[in-house]
């Protein structure tokens, strides 16, 4: 099977336009890469192709480099670098410079997910991504030119870290794409909200840890909400209910348990019976949008192992609602989505979509795990941009 995937990749690749001294040359800075971690997912993506749209397809772009903050037991940052002749510098800066002291790739990974690292006391993961980013930066600043990065996930735990990457990005005029997997993942069924609907209320359901798939899910919910009457305005305020409290909100919020209801009713994965009785520790974010649209967010581990969202729209007499569909095993197809959207902008040098959607979410995390159950003002997160006007999300077959 290998050798067969193999050679229906050279057979792309023999076709592909460009060769490996005209691809972009691009630099990977990773925590930790080991099975199925995000720099496997991705980067293995890109040294050795994948499937998109039914096709087997080569990379579009080289990756030249890498830096790995941490060498786990189970590591395969070595032996694919090795295999693909990939160098591994010591520093994230010589990564970019290539040991010439200047900046000498066309665009940056940066995969700062996974490995081993403190919580915070709001039981946070103190992944480096602020600290990665910084040393990218300074090449850039050194050098007096920047490039195209990708930086996985949320940008940080802080807010105020988060703030000036974004920030950095618009000084130094780079494009930037950030955020993971779960906004361009297929729609089960078919659902893009039109731009300009006047949204009345909107919830999205998930499982997983409460800050870790807790971005994920404020995604979902953000990557649509977004297209709404007048675009995004920003969160005026946040909060974060657990256990009974959420169940007791959900009763006294009428919208809530109808989009509940409909979000779950998309769900492949749910039990038979009540989240209620599913769910012994159930989470949920509260978002109250600074144009006064209300939404939900429920992280309800125990009842379901899938992402689905639903909205009441003015005029229609039923929510609308879908699966946001995540493969849940190899080969990981949504990352192909992703992928394809990375190489897109190292190519184009122009982003997909808005980060300042990243930097919304970000921030709206941050404040709702410190939240104990009432709301937190967020009068920082005034952020005002607009949907992407075409839809992304993956349109094709969802894999079997």
């Amino acid at each position: 099977m290998t050798s067969r995937r193999n050679l229906l990749l050279a057979t792309a690749a023999a076709a592909w336009p460009g060769s490996a001294k005209t691809k972009k040359a691009i630099a990977t800075v990773i925590t930790e890469y080991r099975p199925n971690a995000h720099a496997d997912v991705i980067v293995g993506r890109l040294l050795e192709g994948y499937e998109y749209d039914g096709r087997l397809r080569p990379p579009a772009v080289q990756v030249v480099s890498m830096y790995t903050d941490q060498v786990p037991e189970n590591d395969m940052s070595r032996s694919m670098a090795a295999s693909h002749h990939v160098k591994i510098y010591p520093k994230v800066a010589d990564s970019l410079t290539l040991g010439t002291g200047k900046l000498a790739v066309d665009g940056v990974v940066l995969i700062g997910e996974h490995g081993n690292y403190p919580l915070n006391d709001r039981g946070q993961k103190l992944y480096p991504r602020y600290r990665l980013y910084q040393q990218i930066v300074n090449v850039f600043r050194k050098s007096g030119r920047s490039v195209p990065v990708y930086s996985d996930k949320h940008f940080s735990t802080e807010w105020t870290e988060a703030r000036q990457m974004f920030d950095e990005s618009r000084e130094l005029r780079f494009p930037l794409m950030a955020g993971s997997s779960l906004p361009i993942a297929w729609r089960r069924p078919p659902l893009e909200l039109p731009l300009g609907a006047p949204l009345e209320h909107a919830a999205s359901v998930f499982y997983g840890g409460k800050e870790p798939y807790g971005f994920h899910a404020l995604e979902a919910l953000q990557c649509m909400v977004e297209r709404r009457q007048g675009g995004e305005t920003g969160v005026a305020r946040v909060a974060c209910l657990e256990g009974p409290a959420v169940w007791q909100w959900t009763d006294e919020y009428h919208w809530a348990a109808r989009l509940l209801e409909a979000a779950l009713a998309k769900s492949e994965t749910r039990k038979p019976g009540s989240p209620r009785d599913n769910t012994p520790a159930p989470v949920l974010f509260r978002l109250q949008y600074r144009d006064g649209l209300n939404a939900a967010v429920y992280i309800l581990n125990g009842h379901c192992r899938d992402c689905t969202f639903a909205a009441e729209i003015k005029g229609r007499t039923a929510p609308l609602a879908t699966e946001i569909w995540l493969q849940s095993q190899r080969p990981f197809s949504h990352f192909s989505v992703l992928v394809n959207y990375i190489e897109q902008m190292m190519l184009t040098g122009r982003e997909p979509y808005p980060p300042e959607r990243t930097l919304l979410t970000t921030g709206a995390l941050a404040a709702l795990m410190g939240s104990k159950g009432e709301w937190v003002e967020t009068p920082h997160l005034n952020l005002s941009y607009r949907a992407p006007g075409r839809s992304l999300y993956a349109r094709g077959p969802v894999p079997a």
